[in-house]
């Protein structure tokens, strides 16, 4: 950290220094933080020269998720206010998948797999992730041994054609790694595991692999804030400019990450508030998604002809349209989508239009169903947190009994 940048967690700051701090940091100006939570660049101005007193939990809720702060804390000040929300608590197994991604075994007399093995473990493991509830548990026993040896694979390769093959699985099994690290406590291992993607999936020269590899990198970068999101385009466009030559004759795998990478432009759109751009390219991605074979489900990305209808929620609720949220959530099929995870990942988006249309019993709702899908998904959710704990401090008794029994569930509240 620059030492001559106040840390906005020092307990002097007053509400409005924080504010002020942490928006500079994501290079947000006052009229667009504002704009995020429905409020003007002046009423930002007012709350970080302290004009105006620190706003209710419901604005400050909204400001922590448009901020993308780790936790309620830092933006607050309160101390007893501990609250993780974008970043999670940290997984169990965090440590050994980490232990075995820092791991640098330069010399060794064990021979490696045979590279069909590990890609036969590796899509097991990917079986296992989609339909365990408990999915980052599943995942995290299996990774430590299948970074191991992957890499050891790829170092043992002898030959350029086996080389490559051990990069494509290489770069595969870091891509599953990045699932399991996201919404860690860890962000130097996250881009790390991003990196070494990249550079596997180069070294392959696999098509698919350089897709998803590009994919994932994309979502790192627009996580970390709009001020990160011309990275995400020029990782993503770029990726489909070398894909596009292909798509005459390509597979179904590389005509599915290329629709996947198709919906990031437009996801990365829809967060900087580009609507006609957003919707254009969920189009183009919807037409990419029919030409797929029947039932063809790409395991990494989930792209397929069955996630449109919950990519078409997330644009529209990444646009604050409430009533074009909750349309798309009315014509989207939850119950098609294979995975678990991303079935309770998509309920969550669900859950987001109707808490903007001002829906929140339904909202509410749609969160408990995805609790039942998958709970490690909402556990480490920020935008699930957000919702339960606005309506934990609802007027409404039963709501806010609702909003504390589903926060009671996923760790937010002791029990």
């Amino acid at each position: 950290m620059d030492n001559d940048v106040p840390d906005p967690y020092t307990d002097p700051l007053a509400f409005g220094q924080r504010l002020q701090l942490l928006r500079t940091r994501k290079g947000l100006t006052r009229d667009q933080l504002g704009g995020l939570v429905g409020k003007s660049g002046s009423w930002v101005k007012g709350l970080e020269i302290g004009r105006l007193k620190p706003p209710k939990l419901d604005i400050v809720l909204a400001l922590a998720e448009a901020l993308r702060v780790r936790d309620l804390s830092d933006l607050t000040g309160d101390r007893s206010l501990h609250v993780d929300l974008f970043v999670g608590p940290g997984h169990p197994r965090l440590a050994a998948v980490k232990a075995a991604m820092n791991a640098f075994p330069v010399a060794t007399a064990r021979p490696a797999p045979p590279t069909s093995h590990i890609r036969a473990r590796l899509a097991h493991a990917w079986s296992a992730r989609h339909s365990a509830p408990d999915h980052r548990e599943v995942i995290g026993a299996l990774l430590p041994e299948l970074i191991r040896d992957a890499q050891l694979a790829a170092r043992q390769a002898d030959t350029g054609p086996a080389r490559r093959a051990a990069q494509a699985v290489l770069a595969e099994v870091y891509s599953l790694s990045q699932f399991f690290v996201a919404y860690q406590p860890d962000a130097a291992l996250l881009w790390r595991v991003a990196e070494r993607g990249l550079i596997a999936a180069q070294e392959s020269e696999d098509p698919y692999a350089i897709g998803v590899a590009a994919w994932l990198t994309t979502q790192a970068h627009r996580d970390a804030g709009p001020a990160h999101f011309d990275a995400a385009d020029a990782v993503n466009l770029e990726t489909l400019r070398y894909l596009e030559p292909l798509l005459d004759d390509a597979p179904p795998e590389v005509l599915a990450i290329a629709g996947a990478l198709t919906f990031e432009a437009g996801y990365t759109a829809a967060r900087r508030g580009a609507t006609g751009i957003a919707w254009r390219h969920w189009d183009t991605a919807r037409a990419m998604a029919n030409q797929l074979p029947d039932g063809h489900y790409d395991p990494v990305t989930s792209f397929s002809q069955a996630i449109m209808g919950a990519h078409a929620v997330t644009v529209a609720v990444e646009l604050r349209q409430g009533v074009e949220s909750v349309r798309q959530a009315a014509a989207a099929e939850a119950k098609t989508i294979p995975s678990r995870p991303r079935r309770a990942r998509h309920r969550i988006e669900e859950a987001r239009g109707y808490q903007l249309d001002r829906q929140p019993d339904v909202a509410l709702a749609t969160l408990e169903k995805a609790h039942q899908a998958a709970p490690e998904t909402i556990r480490y959710n920020g935008y699930a947190k957000r919702i339960i704990l606005e309506e934990a401090e609802s007027k409404t008794p039963a709501r806010r009994r609702r909003a504390s029994e589903l926060a009671v569930k996923i760790g937010l509240l002791a029990a």
